[in-house]
């Protein structure tokens, strides 16, 4: 079979389906994946992250995505932004915080 007979989100499918055995085979601590479920409809994006989440649990994954539903499965957000004068910075929102103390609990009560 010819790789360019599948869609795009079978290629990247075939693609972790590869990186993910050899990661069983030859674990690491930590891996770095970019944009790897952008090819991906909902549901096999729903289906990679229960993967993720169920057979790594002892790894952490860093996980470089624009995608809303992996951003809202993960546990920390960290984005960068611009506040003026050309300086770039940093934010970082613990989600995994946030659903436990509910978002008052996090930022503080408004007045």
């Amino acid at each position: 079979l010819n790789l360019l007979q599948f869609s795009g989100g079978e290629r990247s499918l075939i693609a972790l389906a590869l990186l993910f055995a050899i990661l069983k085979v030859k674990p690491s601590s930590f891996t770095i994946l970019d944009e790897v479920e952008a090819a991906l409809d909902d549901v096999n994006t729903q289906k990679f992250l229960d993967y993720l989440g169920q057979e790594f649990l002892d790894r952490q994954f860093i996980l470089i995505t624009h995608n809303k539903i992996s951003m809202e499965r993960a546990n920390r957000l960290y984005g960068v932004t611009m506040r003026g004068g050309g300086v770039s910075q940093i934010v970082s929102v613990d989600l995994k915080k946030l659903k436990e103390q509910g978002i008052e609990g996090v930022l503080g009560k408004a007045n």
